[in-house]
């Protein structure tokens, strides 16, 4: 599963949540199927070739090994340049959970370009907590950057700072990082790697499980979802 400039965050992406930056997980979601999911549909099938026999479990548990790692990698890394720094870091963790995510559902054999996979990240990240309300978010974050109002922005629109603090609030929570100070106290020196690392792993591994409980279930008979 080799790392390439296709898995980075488009900077696209970037410019679409920092000028609507309430719906960024939702915009983040969208983008991750788009782009991650034809990724891992491609992983699954190349890993089952190479690995005959295999099963869903013990191919979902190498996707949730390696996306842990990534996971740490960026916390040990970021978090040291202020609020920036911190809005990325959630953001590049929020983007690494939503690839293994897609790529859990590939290994139970669910198809990971499905559109109703961005609905999954939401719920699987908590950012909504009924599959409903997630599809009505991802319903405004969709019609808001077909029609260009992302980009219309107006004199009214938050100083940068508070721009900031809301996208990265709403990456951190994404990112299952419940209490946000433990993203935001990157920003003390000395603190950045070890919390991030800590804080990066921990949520990703509970991430982890919960897709691997509902992929499983989705891939047993009769219960096979798009």
């Amino acid at each position: 599963m080799p790392d390439d400039p296709g898995t980075a965050m488009p900077a696209g992406l970037w410019e679409r949540m920092k000028a609507d930056p309430t719906y960024a997980p939702e915009h983040l979601a969208l983008e991750a199927v788009r782009r991650l999911g034809p990724q891992a549909r491609d992983w699954a099938l190349r890993a089952r070739a190479a690995q005959p026999g295999i099963t869903p479990d013990a191919l979902a548990d190498q996707a949730a090994r390696r996306f842990r790692n990534l996971a740490r990698l960026s916390g040990a890394v970021s978090g040291a340049v202020g609020l920036p720094g911190a809005v990325v870091d959630a953001g590049v963790l929020a983007w690494t959970q939503a690839r293994m995510v897609l790529h859990i559902a590939a290994a139970y054999g669910v198809d990971p370009v499905h559109p109703d996979r961005a609905t999954d990240l939401l719920v699987l990240q908590k950012v909504h907590g009924a599959a409903e309300s997630a599809r009505l978010a991802l319903g405004v974050a969709a019609g808001r950057e077909q029609a260009g109002a992302l980009f219309a922005r107006s004199a009214g629109s938050p100083p940068m700072g508070r721009l900031m603090l809301t996208l990265g609030m709403r990456l951190a929570r994404m990112a299952g990082v419940r209490a946000a100070k433990r993203v935001f106290a990157k920003m003390i020196p000395g603190a950045a790697i070890v919390l991030g690392t800590w804080a990066n792993s921990s949520a990703t591994v509970d991430l982890a499980r919960r897709a691997v409980e509902t992929y499983r279930v989705r891939s047993e008979p009769g219960q096979r979802q798009g």
